[in-house]
């Protein structure tokens, strides 16, 4: 129906809408201009700009999807008219009441919310976390939530907004949120863009870099060194990176470097950065160095009283000196065995009971220095006798006679730190009244189990004076082997 509305208003409604197509145009072609500037820097900083040039292709995409779904719906309103640009006539609200609104809202009328919600829902996903005042704007200007009029009464928001309306007031509402959605759209891209350079340019991306004048100091010296601003910035690509004769790739934004550590002592490390700039291949060299120290896997705890070196076994010793990268190490039946630091120490014919080793070595800047520590020397403590392969029985046991028949005799070392291969050549065998038995090697022989068939269920029989050796080393003579007792069992 008609409305009575005077000719005058209906006039401004189309005044303020050619005024609104006119400032869409100029913001779509500040937009166009905005994605052709940051198509170009992604093209020549694609690490900065391409994520934000993907981004902006989003929004874009979502802003272009509602504006030109509004801009069918003003197309088709207007088709209805004979002359579009008179806006006197422009009084009647027919058109978009029963386009949107049937005594309840129609499918049409959905289709329009349906479309507004999406463009909101997708454009707060994707600026929400990073633009949440935009966000917030665009929740308030896109909201399709239920109204309440002046009356109190709530109203479904298609029906308040354009149900009853001239239908030129209908078009410049709908022009209204064709120029809302640039808005945003270009609000969301600037903001985008300045962030970015205040990033770029920011502070935050310097970082404060000590830099000593060498790498490595020892206990009573002073430090030494300046602190220097840094930037770093990782959208950087390097065209070229070598360092210590090795090229590196896939480097942006500064360099990251893994190699072996190398020996103790002071190491250097060369090379140079090149990148392009213009016409030019700009090179900037890599000068530097730093020391190695052996690693301090462990705690330096020291049990005076375990200073102990043993006869008859090569005692192994790891020798150096933090910061030093070669030392010289003597004392009696010290020598190397191999590594770098390490050393065995053989003192089975050292006839005092104490040993020193002294250590000497020079600092990478020429200061010497040296150490010593004492160790007292011990021989090999008392072995057992054992009876069976491996980790035999030892002491006093129950056995049955076939068992003690066939088993070898043995010696071993309990809770000895050394693991030493000690080889029986004899040893006495007694079963309790009868003579005691004179057994080579290291099994019964006939007169042994002559004398074990003999003996009764319950009786025991000795094995002692057991004659053993070290394997390898026949010149100690170990203490006195620790004799077996063994019940029989049957």
């Amino acid at each position: 129906m008609a409305l009575n509305m005077s000719k005058e208003v209906l006039t401004a409604f189309g005044l303020i809408n050619e005024s609104l197509v006119e400032a869409n145009n100029d913001a779509e072609e500040r937009n166009t201009a905005f994605m052709a500037g940051l198509a170009a820097k992604a093209n020549e900083q694609p690490k900065t700009y391409k994520p934000l040039q993907e981004k902006a292709q989003k929004i874009q995409s979502i802003s272009s999807d509602l504006n030109n779904y509004v801009a069918t719906l003003k197309e088709g309103a207007l088709a209805t008219q004979e002359d579009p640009e008179n806006y006197e006539t422009m009084d009647n609200s027919n058109y978009f009441d029963e386009k949107f609104y049937q005594s309840k809202v129609t499918k049409e009328g959905q289709e329009f919310v349906a479309e507004i919600d999406e463009y909101r829902n997708q454009m707060i996903a994707l600026i929400g976390e990073n633009y949440p005042t935009i966000a917030e704007e665009v929740e308030n200007k896109f909201s399709t939530e239920k109204i309440k009029d002046r009356e109190g009464v709530e109203k479904e928001w298609i029906y308040y907004n354009f149900v009853g309306f001239p239908l030129i007031a209908s078009i410049t509402k709908l022009t209204q949120m064709q120029n809302d959605i640039k808005t945003v759209e270009n609000e969301v891209l600037s903001t985008m863009l300045q962030g970015e350079m205040t990033s770029q340019l920011s502070m935050s991306n310097y970082e404060a870099i000590v830099v000593p004048t060498k790498t490595a100091f020892f206990s009573g010296e002073q430090f030494q060194g300046k602190v220097v601003l840094g930037r770093f910035d990782n959208s950087l690509t390097f065209d070229k990176v070598v360092v210590n004769d090795n090229e590196l790739t896939g480097q942006t934004g500064q360099v990251n470097l893994e190699f072996p550590a190398g020996n103790v002592g002071q190491q250097d490390i060369t090379g140079e950065l090149q990148f392009k700039e213009g016409d030019s291949i700009v090179k900037i060299p890599i000068k530097s160095s730093y020391t190695v120290i052996p690693e301090p896997n462990s705690a330096v705890i020291s049990a005076d009283k375990m200073n102990v070196v043993y006869r008859g076994v090569k005692n192994p010793m790891t020798i150096s000196i933090p910061g030093v990268p070669s030392v010289s190490a003597n004392a009696p039946g010290l020598s190397p065995s191999g590594g770098a630091g390490s050393y065995v120490m053989d003192v089975t014919n050292v006839k005092s009971r104490e040993v020193t080793i002294n250590v000497s070595g020079e600092l990478p800047g020429g200061k010497p220095v040296s150490s010593s520590k004492k160790f007292r020397i011990k021989e090999i403590p008392r072995p057992v006798g054992v009876i069976g392969v491996k980790d035999g029985s030892d002491g006093i046991i129950r056995m049955p006679r076939n068992q003690v028949e066939i088993s070898p005799i043995g010696a071993t070392l309990p809770d000895f730190d050394f693991d030493l291969n000690l080889t029986v050549s004899g040893f006495k065998f007694q079963v309790t009244g009868k003579p005691a038995v004179q057994v080579n090697g290291n099994r019964l022989t006939g007169s042994a189990k002559a004398a074990l068939a003999g003996a009764k269920r319950g009786a025991t029989v000795q094995i002692f004076d057991i004659q053993a050796k070290i394997a390898g080393n026949s010149s100690y003579k170990l203490p006195k082997v620790a004799p077996l007792v063994i019940e029989l069992t049957n």
